[in-house]
């Protein structure tokens, strides 16, 4: 029962401000929807380095919450939630960008991992061990694996921030959000969706094993980093070199397809 009244107050809510632009309207409707912001950065904020505070991605977060409400149209077949996840995560995103704190040498370095990964696929026709990336990088295995955990530790958003695709609005649209998102499409943005889809499925299944099974439990079981070590028995510094390693490599992968 407290449900459906409070569904029908947001529709009330909705109406209000969207018909009359009713400015109490819109604040009440951004505090019935806030607590999305906390999950978000509560969610982003695991994967980054402690020194940044989630108090701070918060309120980056409700620049995104409140961009959603403005910019939502009632009649678009798709949940305001899933809509609303989307640009919170991008607008804390933007945020940490224009702070640049992740290093240039980190990423320089993720690049040249990518390079490598995608020159050793395409010799050897399969995901190179960590040896062969050593080796074809010129470092030892243990400096290769640092490397990764030093990726990790300056990661945003991992995934959802690497592939992107455009709505008919114009907006991005986290690619993950498309793969898990029940609610019926836009026409309009079908066949780009489903093509980008079907080369992730791909990517994905070509990874091996155990990092494909991270990839899963992480994205779409919800686990955290030590939670995923914890079920295969490997420590959470492990498991954030596994998911590293395969976010490159899906990374190196997509970035190929799209120049074919």
């Amino acid at each position: 029962m407290e449900t459906n009244v409070k569904a029908i107050e947001l529709r009330d809510l909705w109406r209000r401000y969207k018909t009359n632009g009713d400015t109490a309207a819109r604040e009440r409707l951004v505090v019935a929807y806030s607590p999305l912001v906390k999950y978000v950065a509560g969610r982003m904020a695991s994967g980054l380095p402690a020194h940044v505070e989630e108090a701070d991605l918060i309120s980056y977060g409700l620049v995104g919450l409140i961009s959603a409400i403005e910019r939502f149209d009632l009649e678009r077949e798709i949940k305001f939630e899933t809509y609303a996840i989307t640009r919170i995560k991008g607008a804390i995103i933007d945020e940490l960008r224009s702070l640049d704190w992740v290093p240039r040498s980190v990423r320089a370095k993720a690049r040249e991992i990518e390079r490598a990964n995608t020159k050793l696929e395409h010799q050897l026709q399969r995901a190179p061990t960590d040896e062969e990336m050593s080796a074809e990088l010129k470092v030892t295995v243990e400096e290769f694996q640092e490397s990764l955990l030093q990726i990790s530790n300056s990661s945003v958003a991992a995934l959802d921030e690497l592939w992107t695709v455009g709505d008919s609005s114009g907006d991005a649209v986290s690619l993950l959000d498309t793969l898990t998102d029940d609610s019926a499409p836009d026409p309009a943005d079908v066949m780009d969706q489903t093509d980008l889809k079907d080369r992730v499925a791909d990517a994905i299944a070509r990874l091996p094993e155990r990092e494909k099974l991270v990839v899963a439990l992480y994205y779409y079981e919800n686990l955290t980093l030590r939670e995923i070590g914890e079920v295969l028995g490997v420590t959470e510094s492990r498991i954030s070199q596994l998911h590293t390693k395969a976010v490159l490599r899906l990374r190196s992968r997509l970035i190929e397809s799209e120049q074919h």
